[in-house]
C-alpha cells in the first residue's frame, strides 16, 4: 500500500464524484453519503499516513513515479515530507467536516456534493505533487470546482464574488504558467521535476530585457503565490468570496487553499532559487507585518461577523510569512523557530479559522443574519446602529463555549494552539527583523481588541429576547466541531508531536538557502 497510498488520497474523492454521475438526481441522501464516504475514507488513510511517516527521516517518503508525458519528461510524481503531511492531514480533516457542514444543502445536491469531491482532490494533489506540471495541473484543477460553488450555492452577491476569485486566481496561474515554462527551457535537462530542478535553477544565467531571469521567475512565482495567501495588495478578492460563499466552502477557502500559497512559496519558491529568497526576504517579512496590521485593522471595522473572520485571516496569515522570513537569519535557533512556527501556523490557522466559520455558520443558519452591529444603512430604520444578538451565552451554554474556544485561539491565548506557532513566529521574526517584528506585535493588541469586542457584543450583556427561540448545538454541529476543539487544545498544551514532523524538513530548507549566503554575512 506504501506506494499507492498517495494515489489513494488524491482519487478517492474523485471515484466518489464519478459515482454520483451514475444515480438518480433525485436520490439527496444517497449523495451525502456517498460524500461523506469517500472523505471519511480519505481521512483514514491520511490518519494511516501519519501514523507510519517518519518523523526523522530526511527527504521524500511514499513516493511513487511513473510516465505520464515522456516527450516533455513529464511524470506523475508523488510524495510526501514534513512540509506537506501536516497540509494533507489538514485537508483530509477540513474535507470531511465541510461534508458535516454541507448536510442541510438541498439545491442540486449531486452538482455541490460532486463539485467538493473535486475540489478536494485537487486540494490533495498540489500538497503531494513533485512534478511542477502535475503540482499545475492540480491547481488549476481545483479553480473550476470553487468557482461553481461559490457562484451557484453562495449568497445574494455570489456572481460577482465568484468572478473576482477566478479572475484573481487565474491571473496568478498565468504568471505561474510563465515561470514553469522558463524553468522548463532554461534548465538542462529539462524537466519539471522539482527535485532536480532544486539543484539546476539556480544555475540559469539568462537576461531578458536587461533583468536577471531568475529574479524574474521568482517574482512571477511570488505574485501567483500572493494572489493565494493572500498577500496585501492582492488580498482584496478574498472578503467578499468568504461573505458570499456557504459555510462549507468558506471554511475550505479559509482552511485549506490560502494555505497553498505560503506552501507553494515553501516547496518552489525558495529551494529553487534560494538567492532571490535571501534578497526579497526582508519584503517577505514587510508584507507580512502589512497583512498582520491591516488585516486586523480592518477586522475591527467590519459589523459582519463573517467579514470579521475574514479579515481575521488575512492578518493572521502574515504571522506565517514574517515566520518564514526568518530563513535568512544568522540566528540558527532563530531561522528553525520561524519556519517551524510558520508550517505549525499554516495548520493552526487552518483549524481555528475553521471553527470560526463552521460556529459563523450555525448561527446563521438559525438567525439569518451575521451582524455584530446592524449597519447604519440597514434596510429596517429601527435597527440601525443596535446589537445583532446580545446576551447569547444565557440560552445557548455549549454554542458559547465553543465560541470562546474559538476566539480566544484566535488572538493566541496561551494553552490553545495558536500561541505556540504564533510565538514561534515571532521568535524567529525578531532574530532576523527586529524593528518590524516589533511593529508586528500591534497585531497582538488589535487581534484582541475585536475578538473580545464582537464576543462581548454577541453573548454578554442583557438578552435580546428577539433570539430567546434559538437553540444549542445539535449532536450532528458537536461531533463536526468538537475534533477541532480537541486539535486546538491539544496542540497548544503539547505541540511536540507536529513539530517533530515538521522540524527535519524545515532544517534541510534552512541548510539549501543559507549555503547562497556569503559566509562574511553569517
Amino acid at each position: 500500500m506504501a506506494s499507492s497510498v498517495l494515489t489513494i488520497l488524491v482519487f478517492l474523492p474523485v471515484a466518489g464524484a464519478l459515482a454520483m454521475l451514475f444515480l438518480p438526481k433525485d436520490k439527496a441522501d444517497l449523495f451525502k453519503w456517498i460524500a461523506l464516504g469517500a472523505t471519511g475514507l480519505q481521512l483514514l488513510v491520511a490518519l494511516w499516513l501519519l501514523g507510519t511517516f517518519d518523523r526523522s527521516a530526511v527527504g521524500m517518503q511514499f513516493t511513487f513515479m511513473a510516465e505520464w508525458i515522456p516527450s516533455f519528461n513529464i511524470f506523475y510524481h508523488v510524495g510526501v515530507d514534513g512540509l506537506s503531511m501536516p497540509m494533507v492531514l489538514l485537508t483530509a480533516l477540513l474535507s470531511f467536516l465541510a461534508i458535516l457542514t454541507s448536510w442541510n444543502i438541498t439545491k442540486a445536491p449531486r452538482g455541490y456534493f460532486s463539485l467538493f469531491l473535486l475540489l478536494d482532490a485537487g486540494m490533495m494533489g498540489v500538497f503531494v505533487s513533485l512534478d511542477f506540471f502535475l503540482f499545475y495541473m492540480f491547481w488549476e484543477v481545483m479553480l473550476l470546482p470553487m468557482y461553481f460553488l461559490i457562484g451557484m450555492w453562495g449568497g445574494p452577491q455570489r456572481q460577482y464574488a465568484a468572478i473576482k476569485f477566478f479572475l484573481y486566481t487565474l491571473f496568478g496561474s498565468v504568471l505561474m504558467l510563465l515561470a514553469m515554462l522558463a524553468l522548463y527551457f532554461y534548465t538542462e535537462p529539462h524537466t519539471f521535476n522539482l527535485i532536480i530542478l532544486i539543484e539546476q535553477a539556480r544555475h540559469i544565467d539568462v537576461q531578458l530585457w536587461g533583468v536577471d531571469m531568475r529574479w524574474l521567475i521568482w517574482l512571477a512565482l511570488f505574485i501567483g503565490f500572493a494572489i493565494k495567501v493572500p498577500i496585501f495588495p492582492f488580498h482584496t478578492w478574498l472578503p467578499l468570496a468568504h461573505v458570499e460563499a456557504p459555510t462549507a466552502v468558506s471554511v475550505i477557502l479559509a482552511g485549506v487553499l490560502l494555505k497553498m500559497g505560503t506552501y507553494g512559496l515553501l516547496r518552489i519558491s525558495f529551494p529553487l532559487l534560494p538567492a532571490e529568497a535571501v534578497y526579497f526576504a526582508y519584503m517577505l517579512a514587510l508584507l507580512g507585518v502589512i497583512n498582520i496590521i491591516w488585516g486586523a485593522a480592518n477586522a475591527i471595522a467590519q459589523v459582519d461577523l463573517k467579514r470579521m473572520v475574514a479579515y481575521s485571516s488575512v492578518s493572521h496569515m502574515g504571522i506565517v510569512l514574517l515566520g518564514m522570513s526568518a530563513i535568512v537569519s544568522t540566528n540558527r535557533g532563530g531561522a528553525e523557530a520561524g519556519l517551524n512556527g510558520a508550517v505549525l501556523q499554516m495548520f493552526n490557522h487552518g483549524i481555528i479559522t475553521a471553527m470560526l466559520f463552521m460556529l459563523v455558520g450555525v448561527l446563521y443558519d438559525q438567525a439569518h443574519h451575521r451582524f455584530i452591529v446592524y449597519p447604519k444603512d440597514y434596510e429596517d430604520e429601527s435597527l440601525r446602529g443596535k446589537l445583532g444578538f446580545g446576551g447569547l451565552a444565557g440560552h445557548l451554554p455549549i454554542f458559547t463555549a465553543f465560541t470562546a474556544v474559538a476566539f480566544f485561539a484566535g488572538l493566541g491565548l496561551p494553552a490553545l494552539s495558536a500561541f505556540v506557532s504564533e510565538l514561534m513566529s515571532f521568535i524567529g521574526g525578531f532574530s532576523a527583523f527586529r524593528t518590524l517584528t516589533i511593529i508586528a506585535t500591534i497585531g497582538i493588541l488589535l487581534n484582541a481588541t475585536y475578538f473580545l469586542r464582537a464576543f462581548q457584543r454577541i453573548f454578554q450583556g442583557p438578552a435580546n429576547e428577539k433570539w430567546a427561540s434559538l437553540k444549542d448545538l445539535s449532536g450532528r454541529e458537536i461531533a463536526m466541531l468538537t475534533p477541532l476543539l480537541v486539535l486546538i487544545i491539544g496542540l497548544g498544551v503539547y505541540p511536540r508531536p507536529a513539530l517533530e514532523i515538521i522540524a527535519v524538513t524545515m532544517g534541510e530548507l534552512i541548510d539549501l538557502v543559507q549555503a547562497v549566503i556569503p559566509l562574511a554575512a553569517r
